[in-house]
């Protein structure tokens, strides 16, 4: 069995055991850290990758506008649904097809790459023709045929945490997808259901250096599902720079109140505009951190 490496055993014996099994995804002596490439986009590298946009896609004029406003702001991929996972059957389920279009209109007028959510392995081949990224939300995590479906699809897979899933749920539910034959995998976490009603979700910014020390994968952070209030997602978008994230998947709306979904969580194109340069000096910290963190660990685990 392939064993995760030596420093993480380090910091805490009890993971090796707990997430070694998942020999594919699991940090090794060999695989210490993966990257995926999306064109010309290297997450998981040196750069933090921002992706943005709205939580659906509601028509040609709301999306266009977004994805010159992110690309703009300096986001690289464009986030947007064309299915939409609703816990109400009242609710805008999202536009399908069209949405697939109008999503691949955006990425031509912009050069943004674009993520968006496959529901269904049945949608996978479809999604896959439009997608430069497959999103599993947290309601699919462990829906077994789609991961397996994802595992063949050719593109990569953005993997969300689901909602009540503990970290060795998530990365097994990444092995599901790497032993169907697909290692380009990008964990996120997206804040997990807990008793506390204040945010949408609590954010479990301890799994982001949880994961890198286990893991090999690219890790990013949902900032905008995990608190549920615009206000908050400039400030949790810090943490997850502060502890190491690889990027950051956002929502982004021209008119967050009158939305169709998630608006209340929606930053406006100058809440976002000023996210990206606030969170400019906290970057150029983590990158100075980066190039000192490999010597650092190395003298501590020597003692």
């Amino acid at each position: 069995m392939t064993r995760i490496n030596k420093m993480t055993a380090l910091m805490n014996p009890k993971w090796n055991g707990q997430f070694s099994c998942f020999d594919l995804v699991a940090k090794t002596d060999a695989c210490t850290r993966s990257t995926v490439q999306i064109r010309d986009i290297e997450i998981g590298g040196s750069d933090f990758i921002v992706m943005a946009g709205p939580c659906a896609v509601e028509s040609e004029s709301q999306l266009l506008q977004t994805a010159e406003a992110v690309a703009k702001a300096g986001a690289r991929i464009l986030r947007g649904g064309a299915y939409k996972p609703r816990s109400s059957p009242y609710a805008f389920q999202g536009l399908g097809v069209e949405g697939l279009k109008l999503l691949h209109k955006a990425r031509e007028a912009t050069g943004l790459a674009i993520v968006t959510e496959a529901m269904s392995e049945e949608d996978v081949e479809l999604i896959a023709e439009y997608a430069d990224i497959m999103q599993v939300g947290t309601r699919s995590m462990e829906n077994y045929a789609l991961l397996e479906a994802l595992g063949k699809c050719g593109r990569p897979v953005l993997l969300k945490r689901g909602m009540t899933a503990t970290l060795e749920e998530l990365l097994r539910s990444a092995q599901v997808i790497a032993m169907a034959g697909n290692s380009q995998i990008i964990l996120c976490e997206r804040g997990i259901r807990t008793f506390e009603t204040a945010t949408r979700n609590t954010l479990d910014i301890a799994a982001v250096p949880v994961l890198k020390a286990v893991s090999h994968l690219p890790v990013i952070v949902d900032p905008s599902h995990a608190a549920g209030v615009r206000s908050l997602v400039p400030v949790l978008s810090r943490a997850a720079v502060a502890v190491g994230a690889d990027g950051l998947i956002v929502e982004v709306h021209p008119s967050p109140d009158q939305a169709m979904s998630d608006g209340n969580q929606s930053l406006t194109f100058g809440q976002f505009r000023r996210m990206m340069i606030d969170l400019q000096p906290y970057l150029d910290i983590e990158h100075d951190a980066r190039q000192f963190r490999p010597q650092l660990l190395a003298v501590g685990g020597a003692d």
